[in-house]
This record gives structure tokens, C-alpha cells and sequence, in this order.
């Protein structure tokens, strides 16, 4: 989850079934649940990563969003008494993050992970200066596309279809941060997320099971997709909530800056995908170019 100002944050109350959680995550610094999430969320990915050869991109998709609705249904115990417009709001949702999901896992089918964290983080960022007419704004845009141009050019260049694939993902991140708003303002506490979470899966069973079949119901590979269901979905977002409730959103979102950096590193040292100098040069201009933009935002009104 990645904040961008101007967008309202979804509000979340202690009393609800993440309370013992947030209890326990009480003693830890905000800063620090944040780092832990976005580590959480990169060891998913190393782990999905690994899992592609017995389920394929798509049955890992799979895996995680069908795994991961059922934990929150069970969380959350949602209403189904819905007006028609929440529906669609719902739906709409869970089809970006299907969408999302199953093209960000296709790009790091074809290109290192921190390569593809890196070009889909663009979504996040064209969201936060989209509209701007500060030069500041502009000025951070195009740190952030030399970045990728830097990334995909240099030596040892990016497969082609890895790199459509992470910008296909980055669309949809800007759409699914477009859309949290509209979520938070209909729904409350995780109890849209995991109806959405549902309509999600829904989008990626076909295509999982058109690729895995049969695996899908393997036992180890049903215990790595758990695995990756609670890293890259269930924990990650309960560290989010609490961290949320006692920073400032704007700190939150430099944090989460981070996360090309730390999904570079996690590649390089779980998967052993180098990259080159150039390369890391790239990812920091990504970087670099989400916290100004974060940094320099105009304040809420």
C-alpha cells in the first residue's frame, strides 16, 4: 500500500480483530513496521518467485490472492448487504488488484525483481505529481523516467516482455491507489478489502488454473502459496494499519519509498540477481524521485 497525498487514508478502529495484533505491535517504532512490511512484502515476492516453477506466475497469483481473501473473510466477516454502487466500487477494485498482481508477476518471470519493483513504482509516482503545475513536481517526474530509461538501456539490458509487463503493473498501482479512496469512503475497517480481495482472485483463477491445473491442490505447493499469501498480503498490510494510525501519512510514504531498493537487494541476495552498476543507478533515481516528490507534496487541506 502506498500513500500519495491527496488521496484520504481509509481509517481503522482498535476494536476490530487486528486489535490484539496492534496491541503487540504497540512497542514498535512506526518507522520500524513499515521497513518490516516492505521487507515482508519483498521476501513474498522471492518466495512466489521460487514457487514459479512448480505453479507458474499465474497459479502463484492464484495461490496468494485465494489464500489471502480466505484469511481476511475469516478476519473480517464482511457484510454482503451492499448498495449496487459499493458493488461496483468492490469489484472494481479487485479487478485492478487482480489485474495488477497477475502482470507484476509476470514481469519478474522476465526481468530481476528489483528491476520490476523499480519500473512499477512509476504508478505510485505518476499519482503523486500527476496534475502538479510546481516545476519542483516536474523536475522529480523526469529524475524518475531517466531512472527507467537508464534501467532498461543499460548494459545487460531487460527482457522486453518483463519490462511491459512491470509498466502494465504500474498502471493498475495507480489505479488501485485511485481507487482506495473510493473504497475508504464506502467500506470500513478491512471489510471491503476483503470483498475486493475475492473479486481479485476471482480474476486470477482462470489463468492459474489454466496454468498449474492440478498443482494448485499439491500440498507443498499449497503450504508456499500460504506462505506468500501472509507475506506479501496479510502481514504486510496489518504492519501498514498500525504504522498508519501513529505517523504522519506523509513519513509513510518516504518509507515506502524504499521499496525498489529493498526489492533490488532481495533479489541480489536471496535469487542472486545482479545488477548492473547503471542499473543500481537507476533504482536510486526512482527512489530518489519518490521521496522528493513524497518530501515536497502540498500539505492536505
Amino acid at each position: 500500500m502506498v500513500h500519495v497525498e491527496g488521496i484520504p487514508e481509509r481509517r481503522y478502529h482498535r476494536s476490530g480483530p487486528f486489535a490484539p495484533a496492534a496491541k503487540a505491535f504497540g512497542a514498535i517504532p512506526p518507522p520500524a513496521l513499515v521497513l518490516l512490511g516492505v521487507i515482508s512484502v519483498q521476501v513474498g515476492a522471492v518466495v512466489a518467485k521460487q514457487l514459479f516453477t512448480l505453479a507458474g506466475a499465474a497459479g502463484t497469483v492464484t495461490l496468494r490472492l485465494v489464500l489471502a481473501a480466505v484469511v481476511l473473510l475469516v478476519v473480517w466477516r464482511p457484510s454482503l448487504r451492499l448498495d449496487r454502487r459499493t458493488y461496483l466500487v468492490i469489484a472494481g477494485y479487485g479487478l485492478v488488484l487482480g489485474v495488477m498482481n497477475l502482470t507484476f508477476y509476470q514481469s519478474i518471470k522476465h526481468i530481476p525483481l528489483g528491476a520490476a519493483v523499480t519500473i512499477e513504482f512509476l504508478g505510485p509516482l505518476a499519482v503523486a505529481v500527476f496534475g502538479s503545475r510546481r516545476w519542483l513536481d516536474g523536475l522529480w517526474a523526469l529524475l524518475a523516467a531517466a531512472g527507467v530509461l537508464l534501467l532498461t538501456r543499460a548494459d545487460g539490458g531487460l527482457a522486453l516482455p518483463g519490462v511491459l509487463f512491470a509498466l502494465a503493473a504500474a498502471v493498475c498501482w495507480a489505479g488501485y491507489i485511485l481507487l482506495t479512496a473510493a473504497l475508504g469512503s464506502r467500506t470500513s475497517d478491512g471489510k471491503g478489502l476483503a470483498l475486493a480481495m475475492v473479486f481479485g482472485a476471482a480474476v486470477a483463477l482462470p489463468f492459474g488454473v489454466a496454468e498449474a491445473g492440478s498443482m494448485l491442490l499439491d500440498p507443498v505447493v499449497l503450504i508456499a502459496g500460504a506462505a506468500v499469501a501472509l507475506l506479501s498480503s496479510v502481514i504486510p498490510y496489518s504492519l501498514e494499519l498500525e504504522a498508519l494510525r501513529r505517523i504522519p501519512p506523509r513519513v509513510f510514504g518516504i518509507l515506502m519509498s524504499l521499496e525498489p531498493g529493498v526489492a533490488a537487494l532481495a533479489g541480489l541476495i536471496v535469487l542472486h540477481e545482479s545488477l548492473h552498476p547503471a542499473q543500481w543507478a537507476a533504482v536510486f533515481c526512482v527512489v530518489l524521485a519518490s521521496i522528493g516528490a513524497t518530501r515536497t507534496a502540498r500539505p492536505e487541506v
